[in-house]
């Protein structure tokens, strides 16, 4: 006789197993087209389990776009501390990590960005704001050098979002074409942008 089934998680662990089970179905082919129901029963959990965290799969989704925007900062954050300490390094470096993390990351960058199950509000969130706070930082850190225009710098910080943005849901989207950009369009596409900020 076999005892009873173990759970995959222990008492206090279940908000974690949640996401985790989650952001793993997320991943999958489905995408966001998962339900709370089978998100319980993947994690191996009674169907009314998501409710004691999470208000709906509204929230559940926010609360993964929200992970997804602390591990982008920290993807940035370790970019720019390995790079060397010149601007221009940091500058390619963190693009070069962006990039990467979307090619690695594809639905959940979707789902950061799409705007869709309400997700627009995290944007304003502390947790979101730390990567475009990175952004801003290393403008300034461009200027402080001499190397970046004077100019706002919110301003230029949403230039690069925008336009590195575009390229990352160009090339997800498979869009980014030798036959019509040419070779190496990503690599060109941020030596003009960098270009555009300095002085």
């Amino acid at each position: 006789m076999t005892g009873p089934s173990k759970r995959p998680y222990h008492h206090g662990d279940l908000r974690r197993v949640i996401l985790d089970t989650a952001m793993t179905m997320l991943a999958e082919p489905e995408g966001v087209n998962f339900t709370l129901r089978a998100v319980s029963r993947r994690a191996g959990v009674s169907h009314a389990a998501p409710y004691k965290h999470f208000e709906d799969k509204a929230a559940l989704l926010t609360e993964l776009a929200l992970v997804g925007f602390d591990r982008l900062t920290a993807t940035l954050d370790k970019s720019a501390k390995e790079a060397p300490k010149g601007f221009r390094s940091k500058f390619f470096a963190a693009a070069s990590a962006y990039l990467d993390f979307a090619r690695q990351n594809p639905s959940l960058y979707r789902l950061m960005f799409g705007g869709e199950f309400g997700t627009i509000s995290a944007h304003l969130d502390p947790r979101a704001l730390k990567t475009f706070d990175f952004a801003v930082a290393l403008i300034e850190l461009g200027q402080r050098q001499g190397q970046v225009r004077e100019r706002p710098s919110r301003g230029q910080a949403t230039a690069c979002w925008a336009q590195i943005h575009g390229l990352t849901m160009l090339e997800l989207n498979g869009l980014l074409q030798p036959e019509k950009v040419g070779d190496n369009a990503t690599e060109l596409a941020l030596s003009t942008l960098f270009e555009g900020l300095q002085t």
